[in-house]
């Protein structure tokens, strides 16, 4: 049976306006399990509508209010665990086990950070600068936040980016990538549940479902105050000069290409056994995995030999198979990419462990 996502504005689900969807795959199959929106101006122009009217109410609120909103929120998100964690592994093909121990829970627990974090907002001293004047800096929300999250963490990171926002009374509109949406929008039902046992106004967290169109129209947008993205840094560069245009405030998390260094005294066996876990969890789908490694020459061939028997042991496999470090790439154009780098192989390069799927 199919599944079907939908956007979540003002407190209701609905489809897109035009009707408009996209399949969303299950990466361990590689079948078509569900659709979800693919959201156009329309959707976009009432998610932000929805998210500026509900503003001003919860930028008013007390501090107070927004940690138990945000408690609240945690406590849901723990009780229906078995839930997100079955949603985020279907929609990424991640094992089950080490998305329950290693993203859940901290989502949970950062969720309750942010709790706490409302009502510990920076401080700053007032003055006496001007003859019979006091100056003070306060400190007050943005306003309507757009907030686009990328597929490799689809759970941690819309928490990453709703629980700050939320917390510092800001609203929000946030979109999941067109291959995850499955536990964001699950993550709205249980917001909304909490808001509205709280009699507060729902319309302060929104989820729009498209693609990188629906993203672009999501920033490029003159209600929020602020953008924030996940993605690479072309997508990085479009936003800012997109922001540039009517001073958005922006926060960028861009792709990266991290190193490692191993040095002719290291631990070998433990540096091994780091750079596993450090390149392949996640399936290497991560902006801090190693992706390369630079190693003394005194040591590269040991290293290397060590590397690849490590790598050729490491398993993957289906999501409820407890034995396994990462499942499969999230999606058809990431698999062309990895699967690309060993087509377009140089030379003086060889593989030493895989290289096919």
């Amino acid at each position: 049976m199919s599944t079907t996502f939908r956007n979540y504005i003002d407190g209701t689900f609905a489809d897109a306006s035009d009707g408009r969807t996209l399949d969303v795959v299950d990466p361990s199959t590689g079948d078509v399990y569900a659709t979800s929106p693919l959201s156009g101006a329309a959707d976009v122009d009432a998610a932000m509508a929805a998210a500026a009217a509900a503003f001003p109410v919860w930028r008013d609120t007390t501090p107070s209010v927004r940690q138990l909103a945000l408690l609240k929120i945690a406590d849901a998100m723990e009780a229906r665990a078995d839930e997100l964690v079955a949603a985020e592994s279907r929609d990424t093909g991640k094992p089950l086990h080490l998305t329950r121990s290693e993203e859940l829970a901290p989502a949970i627990d950062q969720v309750r950070f942010f709790a706490g974090a409302a009502r510990m907002l920076e401080g700053r001293s007032a003055g006496e600068y001007m003859e019979g004047m006091t100056s003070i800096i306060r400190r007050e929300p943005v306003g309507v936040c757009a907030q686009v999250a990328p597929w490799n963490y689809p759970l941690l990171m819309a928490v990453w980016k709703f629980a700050p926002a939320l917390a510092a009374g800001n609203a929000v509109v946030l979109k999941p990538s067109d291959t995850t949406p499955a536990s964001t929008v699950l993550i709205a039902e249980i917001i909304g549940g909490v808001l509205e046992e709280l009699e507060l106004p729902r319309g302060i967290f929104n989820v729009i479902c498209g693609d990188r169109e629906t993203g672009r129209l999501m920033v490029e947008h003159p209600t929020p105050a602020m953008a924030s993205i996940t993605g690479s840094v072309r997508a990085g560069i479009q936003v800012a000069q997109s922001a540039a245009k009517d001073v958005k405030r922006v926060h960028l998390e861009l792709g990266g290409k991290a190193p490692a260094v191993v040095f002719e005294d290291a631990d070998l066996e433990k540096a091994v056994e780091d750079l596993i876990v450090g390149g392949f969890f996640n399936a290497g789908q991560d902006c801090t995995a190693a992706t390369r490694v630079l190693v003394h020459e005194s040591v590269h061939e040991e290293f290397v030999a060590a590397l690849a028997k490590a790598a050729a042991g490491t398993k993957t496999g289906r999501p409820d198979d407890e034995d396994v470090l990462y499942g499969p790439l999230n999606n058809a154009g990431q698999l062309a990419q990895v699967s690309g780098y060993i087509d377009r192989l140089p030379e003086h390069a060889r593989v030493e462990a895989g290289g096919h799927r």
